[in-house]
This record gives C-alpha cells, sequence and structure tokens, in this order.
C-alpha cells in the first residue's frame, strides 16, 4: 500500500510538473479585472428649461433616438429675429441697386448739361473773338464786347458746374456701389446668425450617439439645465469589454491576439473566452494626477499594474447579462509568444 501510495505521488508530482512547465507558468491569471464600457455622458450644449424626457432609467435606446427636449421657444424666436435681418438687408440691397439706376440716369442728364453748357462756352468765345477786332476799330461799341465777355465767362463758369455734376454723379453711383457691397457683408451676417441660431434650436434636442441602456438618469421635466451639466449615461452593453490590471511581472509574453479565459463572479457557473485587444502604453501610477516620484532619498518598490484590454467573445444571451463594473477573474494564455524571449536573448532558462 506505502508502495503503492508513493508511486502514485510520484505520478501525480510528475503530471504537474509537466504540467507546469508546458502549460501552467504560461497562463496568467488575475482577479483584479472589471466589465467596462465605453459610456457616453449626455449634456445639454445650451441652458433651458428642459419640455420633456422622452426615457426611463435603464430603458433600452437605439442611437439617434431621441432623449430630452428643451424648452425652444427663445431660440427659435432668435432665429425668426434672424431671418427677418437677413429679409431687411436683402430688400435694402434691392433698393439700393434701384438707387444705382436712378443715378445713372442721373448721371447722364448732367452729362448733357456739361455738354450743353461746353457748347455755349463755345459759342460765347467766338461771339468775344468776332466782336473783339470789331470794337477795336470803332465799328461796335465796347459796351457790346463787355456784355459779351461777361457772357462767356458765365458760360466758362456754367461748364465748371456741369462738369463737377457729372463728377458727383458718378462718386455717387460708386458710393451705391459701396452699400450694396456693405448691405452684402451685412446679410451674410445675418446668415451666420441664423444659421448659429438654428444650429441652438436643433441642440434643444438630444439624442442618443450610440445604442445602449440608461442610466444615472437625473434629469427631470421643468428643470433648468446649463451647458456641459450631466443629465444622464447611456451605457452600450453591445459593446462591453474586460479591463484587467495585471502585475508588471505577469505581461512579459502577454501579446494582442492571445486567447482569454473569463470568469464573472456574477455568473458563477459560466465560463466565455476572450482575447487581448491591446496593453496599455504605461503603468497605472504614470498616468494618475499625482505619479510618484521615485528619485527621492527614501525608495520603497512595489509592484506596479499594467492595464490590459480584453475583448468578449460571448454569444448575446451572455453578452446581455454583463454590466460594467461586475468582478471578473481573467487568465490570458501566453503560449503563443513562450519563444519570444528566448530568441531575443540568445539564452535559455
Amino acid at each position: 500500500m506505502l508502495t503503492f501510495v508513493g508511486l502514485a505521488v510520484l505520478l501525480a508530482g510528475g503530471w504537474w510538473y509537466y504540467r507546469h512547465v508546458t502549460y501552467g507558468q504560461y497562463m496568467q491569471s488575475t482577479d483584479n479585472a472589471y466589465v467596462a464600457a465605453d459610456s457616453v455622458v449626455i449634456s445639454s450644449k445650451v441652458a433651458g428649461y428642459v419640455d420633456k424626457v422622452f426615457v426611463s432609467e435603464n430603458a433600452e435606446v437605439s442611437r439617434g433616438q431621441a432623449l430630452l427636449q428643451l424648452d425652444l421657444r427663445d431660440y427659435r424666436a432668435q432665429a425668426q429675429q434672424a431671418r427677418a435681418q437677413i429679409a431687411a438687408t436683402l430688400a435694402g440691397a434691392d433698393t439700393i441697386r434701384s438707387q444705382v439706376g436712378e443715378q445713372d440716369a442721373a448721371i447722364r442728364q448732367a452729362q448733357a448739361q456739361f455738354a450743353a453748357a461746353s457748347a455755349a462756352l463755345t459759342l460765347a468765345n467766338q461771339q468775344v473773338a468776332r466782336y473783339r477786332p470789331l470794337a477795336a476799330t470803332g465799328a461796335e461799341p465796347r459796351e457790346k464786347l463787355d456784355q459779351l465777355e461777361g457772357q462767356a465767362r458765365q458760360a466758362r463758369a456754367e461748364l465748371a458746374k456741369a462738369q463737377a455734376g457729372v463728377g458727383a454723379a458718378v462718386a455717387r453711383r460708386s458710393t451705391l456701389f459701396e452699400q450694396i457691397g456693405q448691405t452684402q457683408s451685412q446679410a451674410e451676417a445675418a446668415r451666420a446668425q441664423l444659421e448659429a441660431a438654428e444650429l441652438t434650436v436643433a441642440s434643444t434636442l438630444l439624442r442618443a450617439s450610440k445604442a445602449g441602456r440608461v442610466g444615472d438618469l437625473t434629469v427631470r421635466t421643468g428643470q433648468f439645465v446649463q451647458p456641459g451639466q450631466r443629465l444622464m449615461t447611456v451605457v452600450p452593453l453591445n459593446e462591453v469589454y474586460v479591463t484587467a490590471n495585471f502585475k508588471e511581472t505577469q505581461v512579459g509574453l502577454v501579446r494582442p491576439g492571445q486567447p482569454v479565459r473569463l470568469e464573472v463572479d456574477a455568473l458563477p457557473d459560466v465560463e466565455f473566452r476572450g482575447r487581448v485587444d491591446s496593453i496599455s502604453p504605461g503603468t497605472g501610477a504614470e498616468f494618475s494626477i499625482l505619479p510618484p516620484e521615485n528619485a527621492t532619498g527614501n525608495f520603497t518598490k512595489i509592484v506596479q499594474r499594467i492595464t490590459v484590454r480584453i475583448a468578449i467573445d460571448a454569444p448575446p444571451e451572455v453578452r446581455r447579462l454583463l454590466v460594467p463594473g461586475m468582478s471578473v477573474v481573467a487568465t490570458v494564455d501566453t503560449r503563443a509568444a513562450a519563444n519570444e524571449l528566448k530568441k531575443g536573448s540568445g539564452t535559455t532558462r
């Protein structure tokens, strides 16, 4: 009997050692793991009173489904005001364009007056030139020449006045075009205000950015909310994963794509599979608000934790039972990377 027991113990020990060398030492396990999800916090972009809440606590929602409606009367009035401003500005631009047509007629009238004044000046100069020799010889009285010279000076002044009128009419036309450009700029500014107002109106209706379940519903009808205030959370239960915090001594052979065995405390009789999705680029201490400062006189070595994200390969009937925060025991099979360190270092242990 003693021989049989000893032989059984020896065989069991040999089997355990073989199992440990070929399998057990490559199984890295941790109970510092939890179910997680990329939850979306629903908050308002604008301030206002809550008009309607379309969902209830723990309700299932689909992507794009309406969650909350704020009172939009004030923002709708702002949009209407912007539309009225655009209409008034465009009407003013049309009025100025009609004035441009009138000003073109005024320019033609001024040019005609200038032509008439120029012709009158030419005639006056001709008469002065004709009567000057006659007045010098005494054939015509001197008073007649003085009268004609006065008429010539008056015609010259009328020509200068007509020329100034043409310049003023042309300048007035340029001013009208500048006013048209100004009204167009005002119209563009009003359109921008309208776009912002319409965006604000649309922001009063809050929709789900992804499908999931509503949680942490704190908003109520009639409540005044501020921009950025947390109103509810949408948890995408169909996109849950496991966050496992392994010791730094365990992740040497952990690689993305390796199989993982998952055991959830809430489901003791259910075991399902997963795979390593990604590994954190630093320990948890590196990303803490107050990272440790090890370059000091007093130093205590502490084994660090590295976060590993694990994708869950489970059927829908199991996945719907998982909620973020559940405790998990994760075991990673690292046998696929068993020879990587040996090849890299050139030595064996």
